[in-house]
């Protein structure tokens, strides 16, 4: 008979905290610790301002605050267009929520997961972060209202601190500070908890993702209410009046838009395929045209609807010829600049220098010496080199008519007053702004033309392919991603210009050089109406997201990036 010893071996207990979880953990706060003054920062000089800014908007404020007026500023700007972005950004916030649930289900099943009871405490976390929120927005009032309180007294440090102390402990502050702990409170403990009964590697994330889907499905409910209570209004406005709201004509022009945008880049994407020169760059314009008529559509013509702003649609006008005149004769002159340097010339690093200074020269600097080439006096040197050549000095930064109007008059022919095109002072900005980013976006494009492999053009050349049919069947499509990402940042550049524009600015010129960036400096610190000023704002931030999210949906996946 044979003894058999038996070992009990005895299961390892689970623990919390573990020796591999410790390590976890302390990486974690590590990194979240080295993260943390960058993320204050962030906040600080980042989200707060531009939070600051919306509340802001929603407000009539003319130096001190005002009442709570909704999207009115928006309307005033856009008209009903706002109705519809709000409604559009309720939408996307339950696209979120799908998409965020959808990439959870997957996850879950891929690691054979149940991470459902999750979404108790990320509840939890998303009113605690509602609830801080909440109480910003309640207190925000109080410390703008301190500068009531403070006249007529000495503004000394502890005068601050006692009102501050004072704001803090407002009824309808203290309140909403108290709610703020108790859910912070709560969503340590129950995280917690449910980190006990539901151990695993990414239950932080599971519950990180359940409390962007609740914020996410509460932003959506909240801006689709408050989308169908302004809209409710409006139309009640609309029957007292008898008036139409015209929210339909303007989703027709939106689809418009889209529908230019689809159909200039099947017509991008056919100049490659042309065999003659003139298709090739009747295409390429045609794009170019189509591509701004698209923007307009989308971003800019609902802005000019009968009851928006009369200043927004001058600066909206000026912007458009300033972005035509602009941006085809930039890119052009870049692409022609940058095969001539990449032949290998004698010299060629020389000009290369060269024509970068203009971009790394200070912009109010040049933009000072070109208002003195171009001043209206006689002895300006272009109007020197004008009367050497026996055509008369012009006014130039002070002449506010069309260009073509003034050509018209000088060759005896009229023109129209839609045909006037841009104005003499608004024509000097574009040829300086030309002048300052044509050496940038040549420098560019010959990084482009650097990654293009030269086994394709000796190839070609081996088959007997002529300089031209290299540059438009191997060159040109290679270089389409970096002329598209250039053609973008010109546009938005176009949109959001303002120094340069503002040395150059003369009230002579009548308004013809004021761009949508210069209306929204004269709205606030001209006519000090800092919620309409806001707003618009807004509007532009909206504009040039709307034009990034296209181009990165459109032309991101076709970058190579090395």
């Amino acid at each position: 008979m044979t003894a058999t010893n038996t070992v009990e071996i005895s299961k390892p207990t689970k623990k919390l905290l573990s020796g591999q979880r410790k390590r976890h953990i302390r990486e974690y706060l590590t990194g979240y610790l080295m993260i943390a003054p960058s993320m204050i920062l962030i906040f600080i000089f980042g989200i707060f301002p531009v939070g600051f800014a919306l509340y802001v908007s929603l407000h009539k404020w003319r130096i001190k605050q005002g009442d709570f007026i909704g999207l009115d500023n928006y309307v005033k700007a856009i008209d009903s267009l706002a109705y519809i972005l709000i409604f559009a950004l309720a939408l996307g916030a339950l696209l979120a929520v799908f998409l965020i649930l959808r990439n959870t289900y997957r996850l879950a099943s891929e690691k054979n997961e149940k991470p459902w009871l999750l979404a108790f405490p990320g509840a939890i976390h998303a009113a605690t972060v509602i609830a801080l929120l909440r109480w910003a927005v309640l207190l925000l009032p109080e410390i703008l209202g301190i500068a009531d309180k403070v006249k007529g007294l000495e503004r000394t440090r502890d005068v601050f601190l006692n009102f501050m102390i004072e704001a803090l402990k407002a009824e309808t502050v203290q309140p909403a500070w108290g709610l703020f702990l108790l859910l912070f409170m709560a969503g340590i403990l129950f995280g917690y908890l449910f980190f006990r009964l539901r151990p695993g590697p990414r239950n932080l994330m599971y519950q990180t993702k359940f409390a962007m889907v609740w914020l996410s499905g509460f932003t959506s409910i909240l801006l689709a209410w408050f989308t169908q209570k302004e809209i409710s209004k409006v139309y009640a406005e609309a029957v007292q009046n008898g008036t139409d709201p015209g929210i339909w004509a303007q989703i027709i022009t939106i689809s418009g838009g889209v529908l230019l945008l689809v159909i200039a880049w099947v017509i991008w994407r056919s100049a490659e395929k042309q065999t003659t020169m003139s298709g090739f760059w009747i295409r390429v314009l045609a794009t170019m045209a189509l591509l701004v008529g698209g923007w307009l559509l989308i971003g800019e013509i609902p802005m000019i609807a009968a009851s928006g702003s009369k200043d927004l649609w001058s600066g909206l006008k000026v912007t458009v010829f300033f972005s035509l005149g602009t941006v085809p004769f930039q890119l052009a002159i870049s692409l022609f600049l940058s095969i001539l340097l990449f032949q290998k010339l004698h010299g060629s690093n020389f000009f290369r220098v060269v024509y970068f200074l203009p971009y790394v020269t200070p912009a109010i600097a040049s933009a000072a010496v070109f208002k003195n080439i171009f001043s209206n006096r006689l002895t300006a040197p272009v109007n020197l080199l004008l009367r050497n050549l026996g055509l008369p000095a012009q006014q130039w930064l002070y002449e506010p008519q069309g260009i073509f109007t003034l050509l018209g008059t000088h060759f005896g022919f009229n023109v129209p007053a839609w045909a006037a095109g841009p104005s003499l002072a608004l024509t000097v900005i574009i040829i300086h702004s030309i002048w300052t980013y044509v050496g940038y976006d040549t420098v560019i494009y010959l990084a482009g033309l650097g990654n293009i492999p030269t086994e394709l053009i000796d190839a070609a050349e081996v088959d007997g392919a002529n300089k031209w049919q290299i540059f438009r069947s191997i060159i040109f499509p290679l270089l389409s991603p970096t002329t598209y990402f250039l053609s973008l940042i010109a546009i938005i550049g176009t949109f959001k210009a303002f120094n340069t524009i503002w040395i150059f600015r003369d009230s002579l010129a009548l308004g013809t050089t004021d761009t949508f960036s210069l209306v929204i400096f004269l709205e606030f610190f001209e006519k000090l109406r800092y919620g309409y000023a806001s707003a618009l704002a807004f509007v532009l931030f909206a504009i040039i997201l709307s034009l990034t999210l296209i181009n990165n949906r459109i032309q991101g996946s076709r970058v190579f990036y090395g």
